[in-house]
């Protein structure tokens, strides 16, 4: 292809609006151009990327035994009335109406939709297992869209969902779909980690999430440097401390710490190490009677040591916790405490509260918490001796940098990491709420077994550049490029020789199978060297009348810092061996 057939649109600057690093080269690489919040337009170089990453994820999932298909981005709302999430999803679910005031929802995702395919296509033991995926526009309505194609509204997602026999079969179509997305992530060219995750609002009961490294990332990874565990913050296990509890060694003292409301501030002013304090946090769970009125309300003291923090998805597990829980309000603090926020502790409460210690709270001696009065906490408690043992011991903090890992193989380390995939086993979860049934060998019905794939297709390209760039522009693994190679002439329409060897060092290329744009646009060479290193291209072959004069072209990877004269009539074939295969 030749740039002048193309579509060429850099910038010099990128828009003010645009937050991080993939944000603004895309739209200064003319990839995609803002239409509204959260949505945009993606332009020819970005849909070059979207196809290839596509065609990697097509061929691994046929590889795999999924098979394509499509549903609609429309889904009518009787389907999620179905599984009760058109009422349970927040205004992330966009709900439309079409003329007849009959309800419909602009799809995130398909689980309602692919389950009610499989009710009805799906009815002997003899057709399964079975895996349908499609690429599909998806929506969520997020509040604050934001970085571009990482946090958009509108965007595009491989979504596979397998059927199967029983748990058995389930488990080997989710090993399937794992490791065929440890390829499709290889293929890609990217630096990943498979991660143990939670389940989240989708529900199941196996997870894994595949995130991109990158320093710029939401997510933090745990991982043992020395074995193989890994998992994101929110599921990653703080084990208990290893050590008994201390003998208590000082007595309870009321100590006064005028203004100093934070774990920090206490130690500060104590003149202690910020562990031995205790940070309390006060929740609520609300009773509610069959009707939905509520009855009543418990109160939850959660115990966290004063260098940690609460982990809210582990909260979630904790027993009577499960439901649902929120913060309580100050005016239930003061009720339970006889003080406000800053001061509360385990001794003493106005009300009885649930009490709930972290592991590591549980094995603190001599420790500090509130007085539950306004400026005085209290020094030298201890447990059995100054408050009762605690009700419940739960693993509740994130972990941190240094903690054992839970394989027992060394310490836990933390990085950065973007989510771009995700792999779930749902079990019967959707199945037996739309009645997604076959008959087994003896004719008996059976619920199937689900899981579900997806891979988020445009979040690709923001995060690959997330991870591989440099104060030039994009640098694209050669899979998942715009154009694998660029042929620069230094004055293709004045010289016929530069002319004449451009266009055979094109045609070479395109023989050998490698994806190569000819800039004939006649851009000075800074200009034309600057769009292309902006825009990613990993191989960049300069061809001028001075070169030629020695038989020779210039060769230069997008990493590479200095160029390699090579002889003209080897150009296509190294470039093609640099490229390996892709």
């Amino acid at each position: 292809m030749k740039a002048s057939s193309f579509f060429i649109a850099t910038l010099k600057e990128a828009p003010a609006d645009a937050e991080v690093v993939s944000h603004r080269l895309m739209m200064r690489a003319g990839m995609i151009k803002r239409l509204a919040a959260g949505i945009y337009n993606y332009m020819p170089m970005g849909l070059r990327v979207i196809r290839k990453v596509e065609a990697i994820i097509r061929e691994e999932m046929e590889r795999a035994g999924a098979v394509e298909l499509l549903m609609p981005v429309v889904q009518p709302a009787e389907l999620w009335q179905e599984t009760g999430r058109f009422a349970k999803m927040g205004p992330e679910l966009l709900r439309v109406k079409d003329r007849h005031e009959r309800d419909y929802v602009i799809q995130p995702t398909s689980e309602e939709v692919v389950t009610d395919i499989a009710r009805q296509e799906l009815r002997s033991y003899k057709q399964l297992p079975k895996n349908f995926y499609h690429i599909q526009t998806k929506f969520r309505d997020e509040r604050r869209p934001r970085f571009g194609v990482m946090r958009g509204r509108e965007f595009t997602m491989k979504d596979a969902y397998s059927f199967d026999r029983d748990k058995e079969g389930a488990a080997r179509s989710y090993e399937a779909m794992f490791e065929a997305y440890k390829r499709i992530f290889d293929r890609f060219g990217l630096q990943y980690r498979a991660v143990a995750a939670d389940t989240g609002a989708i529900g199941g009961d196996l997870s894994h999430e595949f995130q991109v490294i990158a320093d710029t990332g939401e997510d933090a990874i745990v991982y043992c440097p020395e074995g193989d565990y890994a998992a994101n913050i929110e599921l990653a296990e703080a084990l208990a401390p290893a050590a008994p509890r201390a003998a208590p060694v000082q007595p309870m003292v009321k100590t006064p710490t005028p203004g100093k409301s934070t774990c920090a501030d206490v130690a500060a002013y104590l003149g202690l190490s910020l562990t031995a304090t205790i940070k309390s946090l006060v929740l609520a769970t609300d009773d509610v009677d069959p009707n939905g009125a509520r009855t009543g309300t418990t109160v939850w003291l959660l115990l966290i040591r004063g260098d940690h923090s609460l982990n809210e998805v582990k909260t979630g597990k904790v027993e009577g916790l499960k439901n649902g829980f929120r913060f309580a309000t100050v005016a239930e603090i003061e009720d339970h405490f006889g003080c406000k926020p800053g001061y509360l502790g385990p001794v003493g409460t106005r009300k009885p509260v649930r009490v709930v210690a972290d592991r590591t709270v549980a094995v603190m001696s001599d420790f500090v918490c509130g007085a539950n009065e306004a400026d005085f906490h209290l020094t030298g408690v201890n447990w059995g001796r100054d408050l009762p043992e605690p009700g419940l011991v739960a693993d509740l903090r994130n972990v941190v940098e240094g903690d054992p890992s839970p394989d027992g193989q060394g310490v836990l380390a933390i990085q950065r990491g973007i989510e771009v995939g995700h792999v779930f086993y749902l079990g019967a979860k959707y199945s037996q709420a739309m009645g997604a049934s076959y008959l087994d060998e003896t004719g008996k019905p059976r619920l199937m077994e689900m899981g579900c794939y997806g891979i988020g297709v445009t979040r690709i390209l923001g995060a690959a550049i997330e991870q591989n760039h440099d104060e030039r522009g994009i640098i694209w693994p050669a899979s998942i490029a715009p154009f694998q190679a660029v042929i620069c002439p230094i004055g293709y329409e004045r010289s016929d020789e530069v002319r004449s060897a451009a266009d055979r060092l094109h045609a070479e290329l395109r023989a050998l199978g490698v994806d190569t744009l000819l800039d004939d646009r006649g851009e000075r060479p800074g200009a034309m060297f600057a769009d292309w290193e902006l825009i990613g291209v990993p191989q960049r072959l300069v061809v001028s009348d001075r070169g030629l004069k020695d038989g020779m072209v210039e060769l230069q990877g997008r990493r590479e810092a200095q160029a390699a004269r090579v002889p003209v009539s080897d150009a296509a074939r190294l470039l093609r061996e640099r490229l390996g295969a892709v």
